[in-house]
């Protein structure tokens, strides 16, 4: 065992940028031993070391913190879901898949590091500031919900992590109402361990993100948008996030807009700043249920159980799961006017939102009172350029994520996803059934490919032959 003397920083969890190195240790896997004020180290390792983990990347030498240390540190959508499924498939299991859309080569150990992050949350509980938090602001839960949060432990047992030629592999296997909760966080520990491992923390100005997202927010606002945080998943670090939620919350007050910043789907930030919480739902809750009982009328059943649970609140839904014209059929008069809107995720933004106001206007509904979501990839410019277009024909909203999370020079956003691929009634069921997502962008289907064929051929989807 290498004794290394570990700085003051590193035991305060920011990195270092210049420490002398025995060249013995050089890519040497080694078990670090902190003592004293300095460390004599270099390479490519990461072991454990206390509270901490070392790691020499190509720019420096870095702690392995714990990267998620707040339960809702999370999306606003998990926990809706979550009960949501719990109120209507409560002994439903699943199956997750990670897809890197990219194809990403992965540091060495970086599985290995993964895995011990997400051990960590056994240690996350909610708080009652955070159910306080919660109760205020997401009164729409109910009350139940909340005991069942506080009872909530993650396991890892839900989880496989592993590599092949570098790429990374993670899958999630258990009740919905449990693995329901990893998804957003296991994303966000990927990306920013990712920067971590790789070196390229130090080129995350914070500063510089601040100053330039409070000119996107400026610009947004004047343009009339609405718009919120949507970019907990690809951030480049929880720190990044907090900084542009507190940039976009500032120049929301520094003069009255034409427009208006919600809030941030991240729970925890918007507690952290007085923050409305805002989100609905995820393809998962239809796909999920496309699974269990086909895709014909997984949007008609997946509303209703929405309605169920929620009695007309969180009333955007999301779609494009497997894609519009099943969606059309499933989408009758009483949903129409129960749903206070729709969220667009894939496709033409404009052909989708004709197809939208078409809708409506079949029931005899004016589509100007229809709030319509867009949460498509988007940045300023398109914003902007939608919010001209829709202003007229609906209330058109925006849900921005990697454009305020992870703009930063130098650094390319992570191109990855979780996707709920498999899922079974209960428990009792010997095998899973498949499923799969079909969204308006064919390069956005996710799935096995015979899954999709076959859900393509069950929906008389173009393109199903091939």
């Amino acid at each position: 065992m290498f004794k290394v003397k570990v700085p003051t920083c590193v035991r305060a969890a920011r990195p270092i940028s210049h420490l002398r190195i025995s060249s013995a240790m050089r890519h040497c896997p080694c078990t670090l031993k902190i003592a004293g004020n300095w460390s004599y180290f270099k390479g490519n390792f990461s072991r454990t070391s206390g509270k901490y983990r070392i790691f020499a990347g190509k720019r420096g030498v870095e702690t392995m913190r714990q990267i998620i240390n707040h339960f809702t540190d999370d999306d606003l959508y998990k926990f809706s879901m979550c009960c949501a499924v719990i109120d209507n498939y409560p002994r439903a299991q699943v199956r997750y898949q990670f897809v890197d859309r990219n194809d990403t080569v992965y540091p060495d150990g970086f599985a290995d590091e993964l895995r011990r992050q997400i051990e960590a949350l056994e240690g996350v509980v909610i708080t009652d500031e955070e159910i306080d938090f919660m109760k205020r602001r997401c009164t729409f839960m109910p009350h139940w919900f909340f005991q069942y949060l506080r009872g909530y432990r993650f396991s890892r047992e839900w989880v496989k992590v592993w590599q092949e030629e570098g790429r990374l592999h993670v899958e999630f296997e258990g009740s919905w109402s449990d693995t329901i909760l990893l998804e957003v966080k296991v994303l966000a520990m990927i990306s920013e361990l990712f920067y971590m491992m790789t070196g390229q923390t130090e080129l995350l100005d914070y500063e510089r993100l601040y100053q330039k997202t409070r000119e996107k927010a400026d610009r947004l606002l004047a343009a009339g948008c609405v718009f919120s945080d949507f970019g907990t998943r690809r951030r480049a670090s929880f720190k990044a996030e907090d900084t542009a939620v507190r940039a976009l919350k500032d120049s929301a007050l520094s003069c009255d807009w034409a427009g208006k910043f919600v809030g941030t789907s991240n729970v925890y930030i918007a507690m952290l700043h007085d923050l409305q919480p805002v989100g609905t739902m995820a393809h998962e809750f239809i796909c999920a249920i496309g699974g269990m009982f086909g895709p014909q009328m997984a949007n008609h059943l997946a509303m209703n159980a929405w309605r169920n649970t929620f009695r007309g609140a969180l009333g955007t839904y999301l779609y494009d799961s497997f894609g519009w014209d099943i969606f059309a059929l499933n989408f009758s008069e009483d949903f129409a006017n129960l749903f206070k809107g729709l969220r667009i995720d894939s496709g033409n933004d404009y052909e989708q939102l004709q197809k939208i106001v078409a809708k409506y206007r079949s029931f005899g509904i004016d589509s100007r009172s229809k709030q319509v979501v867009f949460s498509n990839a988007l940045d300023t410019d398109r914003a902007i350029e939608i919010q001209q277009y829709a202003r007229n024909l609906c209330l058109p909203s925006f849900g921005i994520g990697t454009h305020f999370t992870n703009d930063f020079e130098g650094i390319e956003p992570m191109n990855i996803v979780i996707k709920l691929v498999g899922a079974k009634i209960t428990e009792r069921w010997p095998y899973y059934n498949d499923t799969c997502k079909l969204s308006e962008d064919l390069g956005k289907h996710t799935g096995k490919p015979e899954v999709i064929a076959r859900f393509m051929q069950a929906l008389h989807m173009k393109g199903h032959e091939a």
